[in-house]
C-alpha cells in the first residue's frame, strides 16, 4: 500500500509556496460531497485526478478494492431509493445556463455512464469530484493546518487524587490538605516540548503507551483545554490563534472522544440527519435546498458507513436495546463527519469496529483529508499495517515526550538505526509502541549503547535529521500561513459565506438561533416519540389525580361550612404541578454530557435545547392541564361561569409550566443530582408553606415572611382563591348559639363564626371572608398573573443562563482516584513532581508499571499458582443454534465446540452476530426465539453451568466506587464456595491482580479508571470466579493498546494451555495476536458460518481454506486476519462475488466439523455428566449473600459524600425552615392547628429523599441485570434485602436531624418528644425508604419511578385527613383508612396535642348579644354544654365571648378524627404498612424485573431448548420479548 509523499521529504524546497493551494478546494467535505453525488451517482471510472499542490497522487492500497462499493451489496431496495432520490436531485438546475446535467455529460464523455442497478459506484472519486469548486457560490475556501511548537501541558497531580468520603468531609486534616492543595496545587508535567505541524491534507498518528500523553495531546490540538492547568507554548490554526478559535471557530477544530454518548430514542437517521443540519453552510451548488442538503448528506452517510438497515433502529443504549457496539461507533463517526470539522482529532475511533470496518473508516477519513484538504490526526490503541500506511506523519510519546515526529514511512527505519529491531511480523505500529516499553523492545544484536530512557530517546531525536526537518516543514508552515492578516480576512469571508443570514458574526455556529431552536425542536419531539412511557404515565397520573381529588371534594356547596375545603383544592391544583414537575430531574442530568459534547462541536447553543424543551413542552403541557382542570373544577363544583373557569384553567397551565422552568432551572444550576434534588425538595417545602394557606402571612414570623413575597405559589393561590371567591355569598353553616331552645331567638342574638360574617347576617360575602382570613384581594388578580409569569420569565432566563454556561457533571475528572490512605507504588509515582502521566488517563508509568526481570519471573510464577495443569477436561458443545428476535434472523445454523487447551477465536465484521452468538451459548439471552443444541461431553447443560463459566462482557460494568481489589475479591467471595477459605480467596485475587497488570491499581477505585484498565478489571473479576468449564471473552482487546492486547492475549493463551476451555470475540488482531489462536470461528453477516477449523501454523490452515476456495492470494506481508475479512466482503463497503456460507456447508471441513462433534459427543457419553459443582443455584449461602452485597453497599455509600450530604443537609435545612416557620406557637386555636401543620409539612420531605434513593437504588438494579445476575454471583432477593438495609441507618440518621432541628423550635414539649422520635425519627424513614424502593422496583428509569411515586404520595397526603377533614370525606373514607399517613399524623398530632388546653386568642372569639334580661351563661350555657367550648365572661349581660374550643382533644377529635388514644394502635397499623412496602419491594421487583427471567430458566430445565436430544435441528424456545438483550447484532 502507497501512500502520499510527505510534506516533510519537500520542506526545503518551498522557499516560494504560494500563501493558498494552486487547487481551490471545497468548503467542506460533506457539503459539496452531496452536490457532487447528485451531479454523478452513475458514473463508474474516475478519470485521473491531479492530486492538490504538495502532494503525490493518491495511489489504491491493498484494500482499495473495497472503495468500489458494488450497489447491490447493500439493502438493494434502500440503494435504490437512494439512487432515485439522487438522480431526481441531479436534475435541478444550478443556475441559469449551467445544469447539472450539463455537468453530468461533460464528465460521461470521460467516463461512460450505465443506467443499471448492478454498476458500481465509486467512492473515492465522487469525493475527488469534490475538488471541483460548487457552481453557482462564491464561497472562499476554508482549510486549516496545525503547528504548535514547545507545547507544554501541566495539570493537577494525585495528591487530590484519593476517593473523597463521608469521612474525609468532616476531618480536619482532609479540610487543611483540601484548603492547602486549593491554594496550592500539586501540579506535574503531562506532556512538555512537543512541536510539529499537520497541515492541511495531511493525517497524523499519534503512538504512544497507555498513560503517556496522547490524549492530552488530541485535546490540545483540538483547543480544548479547560481541564488542564496550564498550556504553554505556540499553537497556530494557519493565522488564527487558540483564542479565535474557541470564540468564532469552534466547529471547525472538533475532539472526538472514544466514546459514543447519543440520545438512546433517537433513530440513527435522525442522530446523523440533526448533526448535517446543525452545521448546514448557507451556500450550496445546484440550488439544492437547505432539507435536501442534510436529506442527502445523511443519506451517504448511512450508506457509505452501512447504516441503512438500521436507519430506523433506535440508537440505544445500556437500558435501551439498539444498535450493535460497532453500529453506534459508526454512527459517531457519521455524526462528526457531518458537522464538517477542518481539524479533527479522533481519540481511539475504531474502537469496537472490526479490522475490516476500520481500514474502511480510517481510508474514508484519507480520501476525505485528501479531497477537501483537512487536517487529521489520529489516535488507535491497536494499528494494523494498511491502517498505518494511510498515514502522511507519525508522533511517538514516550512518558510525555515526543521522541519520534516525522514522515510515516521513514518511522521504522529511524527506530531500526537507532538500535531496535521488530519481532517477527510485528507491525510498524506495535514496533513503534514496543521501543518505548523497556521490556517489550528487542535490541539489535551487538548494540551496547542505546537511548534507554524517554529523556535519552527525546535528545537522540532532538539530534537527529528527523528533527530537522520537521524544523524545517514547521519553518515553511509559519512563513507563509501564520500571522498573515489576508488569510484570517479570507478565512472569516468563507466563514461569513457559510453561516446562516442571521448568525451572529462573533459566532461560531453555523445557523442562527432561531435554526438552532427549530431544529432541536424538532428533535425534542422526536425523542419524546421516542419515550412515550414517561408521557403516557404523566397522563395518567394527572388524569386519576384530578377524578380523585375532585370527587374527595365532589359538589362542595357555597355553605360557609365548605370555605376551607374551597381552599383545599386550591392548594391543591397549586401545589401538584411543582410535585410533578421534580420528576424531571433525572432525565435532564442524563442529557447532560450529550449537551455538553454538542456544544464542543458548535452545534448549538446549549440554552437552545432548553428554550426547545419549553416550547415543545407548552402544547403538551396544556394538553395535560386542560384535562386535569376540567375534570377537577366540574367534579369539585367550583363557581361555574365561563370567565372563573378559563382564569383557572390559565393560571394552572402558568402555574405548570413555571414549575418545570423551576425544576429545570434547579437541575441546571447544579452539577450533580443529589444536591439538586436536595435543593428542590427545600423549595417544595418553601412554596407548600409559604403560599398562605396554612399560614396565612400576617400570622408569618417576620425574619421569614420575605420568602412568602418571592413564592409565585403565594400568588397563584391569591389569584385562584379570589377568583373562586369573588361570585360566593355563602350561607353560614354554624351559628352560635344553634341547636334545641334557639330556634325562637332573633337572628341579632346569634353570631355566624366563620371569618367574615356581619352580626345578624345569614350570609358570609366570599370577598369579605378571603380579604379577612388571608389579606387577599380581587383586585390583586392581574397583577398576581403579571407576578406569576414574571416568575416564569425570570425563571426561564435562569434556566437558559445555566443551561448555556454550567454544561459540566461533577465526577466528571480525569485522574484515576484512590483509596484514601493507599500507598500502592501508582500513588507514589502520581505524587512525584518528575512523573509525567496523561492527565485525562491516568496510567501507571513505566517506573511502575514496567516490570523488572525479577518481577517479570514473579509473574511466570503467580501464573504458574494460578493455573491448574489439567483442571479443565469437558468439552462444550453446540450444534445448528439459530436465534430469531422481531422478525430478523440473527443467528443461522451455527455449530462448533471449544476443547480444553484451546484458544477458540469467534470473528467477523460488526453486525455479524458475534456478541449474539456469545450471549446465546452463554444462556444471556432472554428476547427472542433460539433453536438448536448445546453440551457438555455431550450431556445436556448443568443447572449451575453459569456459575461454572465466566464471561467477560464488551462493557466494562462494575460498581464505580470499588478498588480494583475490592471487585475481585467481591466476585471471588459470592462464587466461589464458602469451603474455600478465604485465606486462599484472598491470595488467588492477590495473583490475578498480579497477571493482569493490576497489582500497582489494586486501590484505585474502578470508576475512575481508564478503558484499559477497566476491560483488565472485568477479566480480573472473572478470572477471580475460578470457572471451571469454560470462560466466554467479549472483544478483551478492544480499547486496548498492542502492549496491553498482547499481554492478555498470551495470559489467555497460558490458560488455554493449562487446560482451560476459552472462547474469545476479537476485532481486530494484529498478525501476531491472530497466530496465538488455536481455532477461529468466522461469521458473515446474518449470522452465517463461514468457517470452522484450525488456525494453523502462520495461519496457514485457514489462508489456504480461503484460498482453495476461489478468494484472492494472501501477501506475504498481510495480516492474515485482515485478508479472510476481506475475502469474505466484510465491511460496508466491501464486495465479494463468492457465497461464502454456501461453500462452507459444502466443504470438507464442515463435514469434518460435524463428524468431531459426533464423536465428542458418543465419547463424552460414555462417562457421567457433569454433575453440579453447588448444592444450588449460587455458591454461597443467602446469609452470606445478604451480608457481602451490604458492606460492598455501605461502602459504596460512605465513598459518595454528595449524595449522603445532600441527604443529610435536606434534613437539616428542612428541619430548621419548617421549625422556624412554625417558631413557638402558643396554645391558641390557630397555634394548635399551626401545630398540626407542621406535622403535616413534615411528611412532603419523604419525596425529595425518596427520589434521592430511587436513583441509587436502580443504579445498582442496572448493574445486577447487566454483569452479576447472568453470572449467579447472588439471589436478587439478597440484592434488594442489601437495598433496603444500607438505606436505613442514613435515613434514620436524617430523619434524627430533622427531628432535632423541628421538635423545640416549633414548641413541642420535651416529655412528648420521646414517642415523636419514634414515629418520626425511626418509624417514618423507614417506610419512606420502603415505599421509594418498592416504587423503584416497578419502575423502568427514575423519571419514571419519580412521576409515580408523586402520584402515590398525592394519595397519602390527600387522605389523611388534615386538607379534607374525615366527616367531609364521603365515599373516599376507605381511603382515610387505607393511607398510612393518616395513622402517621394521627399518632404525632395525638402525642404533641393531647391533653392541652386551647385558649382563644381575641380573634378567634365569637361575640354574642344576649337577649334582653339574660347573662352570658344564662343563654349560652346549655348550648356550651352540648357543643362545647367555653365562655370567657360567663357573668356579663353584652358581648358574649364564645370559644368553639376547649381542648385540644376535643378539637382533634370533632374536628379531623384524631384521638390520643389511638397513638400505640397507630404504631402498630404504621409497622404493618411497612412490612407491607418491603413486601412489596421483593414483589414488585420479581414481578417486574425476575418473573420472566425464572420462566424461561424454568423453561429451559424443562427441556424447551432440547439440549437432551442429539439432533441436527433442534426445538425452540420463546423468551419474552420485554426484556432487554445487548447484542452484536442489534
Amino acid at each position: 500500500m502507497s501512500v502520499p509523499r510527505s510534506h516533510f521529504e519537500s520542506a526545503l524546497h518551498r522557499e516560494n509556496e504560494p500563501a493558498l493551494p494552486a487547487i481551490v478546494s471545497a468548503t467542506g467535505l460533506v457539503a459539496e460531497l452531496g452536490n457532487t453525488i447528485i451531479r454523478n451517482s452513475r458514473f463508474t471510472s474516475p478519470p485521473p485526478i491531479p492530486s492538490p499542490t504538495g502532494q503525490r497522487p493518491h495511489e489504491h492500497r491493498v484494500s482499495s478494492s473495497t472503495s468500489r462499493v458494488d450497489i447491490g451489496h447493500f439493502d438493494p431496495l434502500g440503494v435504490e431509493e437512494l439512487r432515485r432520490t439522487l438522480s431526481k436531485s441531479s436534475g435541478a438546475p444550478s443556475e441559469p445556463g449551467h445544469s447539472a446535467e450539463s455537468s453530468r455529460q461533460t464528465y460521461t464523455k470521460q467516463a461512460g455512464t450505465s443506467d443499471t442497478l448492478e454498476d458500481s459506484f465509486n467512492f473515492e472519486h465522487v469525493l475527488r469530484e469534490v475538488l471541483k469548486k460548487p457552481d453557482g457560490t462564491d464561497t472562499k475556501s476554508r482549510e486549516l493546518g496545525v503547528l504548535f511548537d514547545q507545547l507544554r501541558v501541566v495539570g493537577k497531580g494525585a495528591a487530590a487524587s484519593f476517593q473523597p468520603t463521608l469521612g474525609s468531609i468532616f476531618n480536619p486534616l482532609d479540610i487543611l490538605r483540601a484548603i492547602q492543595s486549593f491554594r496550592h496545587p500539586h501540579m506535574r508535567t503531562i506532556v512538555n516540548g512537543f512541536q510539529g505541524v499537520v497541515r492541511p491534507g495531511e493525517m497524523l498518528l499519534v503512538l504512544g503507551r497507555p498513560g503517556s500523553g496522547c490524549s492530552t495531546l488530541l485535546k490540545v490540538l483540538a483547543n480544548q483545554r479547560h481541564e488542564f492547568e496550564l498550556v504553554e507554548g505556540d499553537i497556530h490554526y494557519n493565522s488564527l490563534s487558540p483564542d479565535d478559535i474557541r470564540l468564532l471557530h469552534r466547529g471547525d477544530v472538533q475532539y472526538c472522544p472514544e466514546h459514543d454518548i447519543h440520545f438512546p430514542t433517537l433513530t440513527v437517521e435522525q442522530t446523523v440527519s440533526f448533526a448535517a443540519k446543525s452545521r448546514a453552510p448557507r451556500a450550496r451548488a445546484d440550488g439544492l435546498t437547505r432539507k435536501g442538503y442534510w436529506t442527502d448528506v445523511t443519506d451517504i452517510l448511512t450508506t457509505v458507513f452501512g447504516l441503512r438497515n438500521v436507519r430506523k433502529s433506535p440508537v440505544g443504549d445500556a437500558a435501551l436495546r439498539g444498535v450493535s457496539g460497532g453500529e453506534k461507533k459508526r454512527v459517531s463517526i457519521s455524526e462528526s463527519l457531518a458537522t464538517r470539522s477542518l481539524v479533527t482529532c479522533w481519540d481511539n475511533s475504531t474502537r469496537g469496529l472490526d479490522a475490516s470496518t476500520a481500514v474502511e473508516y480510517v481510508r474514508a477519513l484519507r480520501i476525505a483529508t485528501d479531497i477537501a484538504r483537512l487536517a487529521t490526526i489520529v489516535t488507535f490503541s491497536q494499528a494494523g499495517e494498511s491502517l498505518y500506511a494511510t498515514f502522511d506523519k507519525i508522533c511517538l510519546i514516550y512518558e510525555g515526550r515526543m521522541v519520534y515526529f516525522g514522515p510515516a514511512n521513514q518511522a521504522k527505519q529511524y527506530f531500526i538505526d537507532m538500535g531496535y529491531v521488530p519481532a517477527n511480523r510485528q507491525t510498524t505500529a506495535d514496533f513503534l509502541v514496543a521501543v518505548t516499553d523497556p521490556y517489550g523492545r528487542v535490541a539489535r544484536e551487538g548494540m551496547t549503547i542505546i537511548p534507554a530512557t524517554a529523556a535519552e530517546f527525546e535528545e537522540y531525536y532532538k539530534k537527529s535529521g528527523a528533527m530537522k526537518s520537521n524544523q524545517a516543514d514547521m519553518d515553511s508552515f509559519r512563513e507563509h500561513y501564520v500571522g498573515k492578516q489576508h488569510l484570517i480576512s479570507a478565512f472569516q469571508e468563507s466563514t461569513r459565506a457559510e453561516r446562516s443570514r442571521h448568525t451572529n458574526l462573533k459566532s461560531p455556529y453555523m445557523t442562527s438561533i432561531p435554526m438552532q431552536i427549530r431544529a432541536v425542536m424538532v428533535r425534542r419531539i422526536q425523542i419524546l416519540r421516542g419515550s412515550l412511557a414517561a408521557q403516557v404515565i404523566n397522563v395518567i397520573a394527572f388524569v386519576l389525580q384530578a377524578i380523585i381529588l375532585g370527587t374527595t371534594y365532589l359538589e362542595l356547596s357555597t355553605n360557609t361550612s365548605d370555605f376551607y375545603s374551597r381552599g383545599g383544592v386550591i392548594f391543591f391544583a397549586v401545589f401538584l404541578p411543582g410535585l410533578f414537575a421534580m420528576s424531571e430531574i433525572p432525565s435532564l442530568f442524563a442529557q447532560r454530557p450529550i449537551i455538553q459534547r454538542q456544544k464542543k462541536l458548535a452545534m448549538y447553543h446549549p440554552f437552545v435545547e432548553a428554550i426547545a424543551l419549553t416550547l415543545v413542552d407548552i402544547p403538551v403541557t396544556f394538553f395535560i392541564v386542560t384535562i386535569f382542570s376540567i375534570i377537577l373544577y366540574f367534579l369539585v363544583g367550583l363557581q361555574r361561569s365561563a370567565g372563573q373557569f378559563f382564569v383557572f384553567l390559565l393560571f394552572e397551565l402558568v402555574i405548570a409550566l413555571f414549575s418545570k422552568s423551576l425544576f429545570r432551572m434547579i437541575a441546571s444550576a447544579f452539577k450533580a443530582e443529589a444536591p439538586a434534588q436536595c435543593a428542590a425538595g427545600i423549595i417544595v417545602l418553601a412554596v407548600a408553606l409559604y403560599t398562605g394557606y396554612f399560614i396565612p402571612q400576617a400570622s408569618m414570623i417576620g425574619a421569614l415572611r420575605w420568602i412568602s413575597y418571592i413564592n409565585p405559589g403565594r400568588y397563584s393561590f391569591e389569584a385562584l382563591l379570589v377568583n373562586e371567591f369573588h361570585t360566593i355569598n355563602g350561607l353560614c353553616g354554624i351559628f352560635v348559639p344553634s341547636g334545641p331552645g334557639y330556634d325562637n331567638f332573633p337572628q341579632a342574638n346569634k353570631a355566624c363564626i366563620t371569618v367574615g360574617s356581619q352580626p345578624g347576617d345569614l350570609y358570609v360575602d366570599g370577598n369579605r371572608f378571603v380579604q379577612l382570613s388571608f389579606g387577599y384581594s380581587y383586585g390583586h388578580l392581574w397583577r398576581d398573573f403579571g407576578i406569576v409569569m414574571a416568575f416564569g420569565v425570570f425563571f426561564a432566563v435562569l434556566l437558559l443562563v445555566f443551561s448555556e454556561y454550567n454544561t459540566s457533571l461533577t465526577g466528571q475528572t480525569s485522574r484515576t482516584l484512590f483509596k484514601r490512605g493507599s500507598r500502592t507504588p501508582a500513588v507514589l509515582d502520581s505524587t512525584s513532581q518528575t512523573s509525567s502521566t496523561d492527565e485525562e488517563k491516568t496510567r501507571i508509568s513505566s517506573t511502575v508499571g514496567s516490570e523488572s526481570d525479577s518481577r517479570r519471573e514473579e509473574v511466570l510464577d503467580i501464573k504458574s499458582t494460578l493455573i491448574e495443569p489439567g483442571r479443565v477436561t469437558n468439552v462444550f458443545t453446540w450444534r445448528n443454534i439459530s436465534y430469531e428476535i422481531s422478525g430478523k434472523l440473527l443467528l443461522n445454523d451455527v455449530s462448533g465446540f471449544v476443547a480444553p487447551g484451546k484458544l477458540t477465536a469467534l470473528m467477523g465484521e460488526s453486525g455479524a452476530g458475534k456478541t449474539t452468538l456469545l450471549n446465546v451459548l452463554a444462556e444471556r439471552t432472554d428476547v427472542g426465539v433460539v433453536s438448536g443444541d448445546r453440551f457438555v461431553n455431550g450431556h445436556p447443560l448443568s443447572a449451575d453451568f453459569q456459575a461454572q463459566t465466566g464471561y467477560c462482557q464488551q462493557t466494562d460494568t462494575h460498581m464505580p466506587t470499588m478498588t480494583v481489589r475490592e471487585a475481585l475479591l467481591f466476585s471471588a467471595k459470592l462464587r466461589r464456595p464458602l469451603s474455600v477459605s478465604m485465606e486462599e480467596k484472598e491470595a488467588y485475587v492477590d495473583n490475578c491482580l498480579a497477571v493482569c497488570g493490576l497489582d500497582a491499581y489494586r486501590d484505585a477505585v474502578v470508576g475512575s479508571l481508564s478503558a484499559e484498565y477497566k476491560k483488565r478489571t472485568t477479566i480480573g473479576v472473572e478470572l477471580a470466579a475460578k470457572p471451571k468449564l469454560l470462560l466466554f471473552l467479549d472483544e478483551p482487546t478492544s480499547g486496548l493498546d498492542s502492549q496491553s492486547a498482547w499481554a492478555i492475549v498470551s495470559f489467555l493463551r497460558s490458560l488455554a494451555n493449562s487446560g482451560q476451555a476459552i472462547l474469545c470475540t476479537i476485532h481486530q488482531p494484529s498478525a501476531e495476536l491472530f497466530q496465538v489462536f488455536d481455532r477461529l470461528l468466522l461469521l458473515r453477516k446474518g449470522g452465517e458460518t463461514v468457517y470452522f477449523g484450525d488456525v494453523g501454523s502462520n495461519a496457514a490452515t485457514v489462508i489456504q481454506y480461503f484460498e482453495r476456495n476461489g478468494s484472492r492470494p494472501c501477501e506475504a506481508h498481510e495480516n492474515p486476519a485482515e485478508f479472510i475479512l476481506d475475502a469474505i466482503g466484510a465491511g460496508t463497503t466491501a464486495y465479494c462475488a463468492i457465497d461464502w456460507y454456501h461453500v462452507w456447508q459444502r466443504s470438507a471441513e464442515c463435514n469434518l466439523l460435524e463428524s468431531d462433534i459426533d464423536g465428542i459427543h458418543a465419547k463424552g457419553r460414555s462417562i457421567a455428566p457433569v454433575s453440579a459443582s453447588i448444592g444450588s443455584a449460587f455458591a454461597t449461602p443467602w446469609l452470606y449473600q445478604t451480608w457481602t452485597l451490604l458492606m460492598r453497599n455501605f461502602a459504596d455509600h460512605w465513598r459518595d459524600p454528595t449524595y449522603l450530604m445532600a441527604k443529610l443537609v435536606l434534613n437539616v435545612a428542612a428541619g430548621l425552615f419548617m421549625g422556624f416557620t412554625f417558631f413557638k406557637r402558643n396554645e391558641t386555636l390557630e397555634g394548635a392547628q399551626d401545630k398540626l401543620y407542621s406535622i403535616y409539612v413534615a411528611t412532603i420531605i419523604s419525596v425529595p429523599l425518596a427520589n434521592q434513593l430511587q436513583v441509587v437504588f436502580l443504579r445498582l438494579r442496572d448493574i445486577y441485570e447487566i454483569r452479576e445476575r447472568p453470572s449467579k454471583m447472588y439471589a436478587w432477593s439478597a440484592l434488594v434485602t442489601s437495598q433496603v438495609l444500607v438505606e436505613l441507618p442514613w435515613n434514620t440518621l436524617g430523619s434524627t436531624l430533622f427531628f432535632f432541628c423541628w421538635y423545640w423550635t416549633v414548641g413541642f414539649q420535651s416529655d412528648r418528644g420521646a414517642y415523636t422520635y419514634l414515629v418520626l425519627g425511626v418509624l417514618f424513614p423507614v417506610y419512606y425508604t420502603t415505599i421509594g424502593q418498592a416504587v423503584a422496583a416497578m419502575s423502568p428509569t427514575a423519571e419514571i419511578a419519580g412521576i409515580v411515586f408523586s402520584f402515590l404520595f398525592s394519595f397519602v397526603l390527600t387522605f389523611n385527613g388534615v386538607l379534607q377533614p374525615y366527616s367531609k370525606l364521603g365515599w373516599w373514607r376507605w381511603m382515610y383508612r387505607m393511607s398510612p399517613f393518616t395513622y402517621l399524623i394521627e399518632g404525632l398530632a395525638a402525642q404533641v396535642l393531647g391533653g392541652h388546653q386551647i385558649r382563644c386568642s381575641a380573634t378567634e372569639l365569637a361575640v354574642v348579644q344576649p337577649p334582653s334580661g339574660y347573662s352570658c351563661i344564662a343563654y349560652l350555657g346549655s348550648f356550651v354544654s352540648a357543643a362545647g367550648g367555653y365562655l370567657v365572661n360567663p357573668d356579663a349581660t353584652i358581648n358574649c365571648e364564645y370559644c368553639s374550643e376547649s381542648t385540644a382533644d376535643d378539637w382533634l377529635e370533632r374536628v379531623f378524627n384524631i384521638k390520643y388514644t389511638h397513638r400505640w394502635r397507630n404504631v402498630g397499623i404504621l409497622c404493618a404498612f411497612i412490612v407491607f412496602n418491603i413486601a412489596m419491594v421483593y414483589l414488585c421487583t420479581y414481578l417486574f424485573r425476575v418473573r420472566t427471567y425464572g420462566k424461561t430458566k424454568s423453561f429451559l430445565k424443562s427441556g424447551g431448548f432440547r439440549m437432551g436430544k442429539d439432533k441436527k435441528t433442534g426445538g425452540k424456545r420463546n423468551i419474552d420479548s420485554s426484556k432487554t438483550v445487548d447484542s452484536d447484532s442489534q
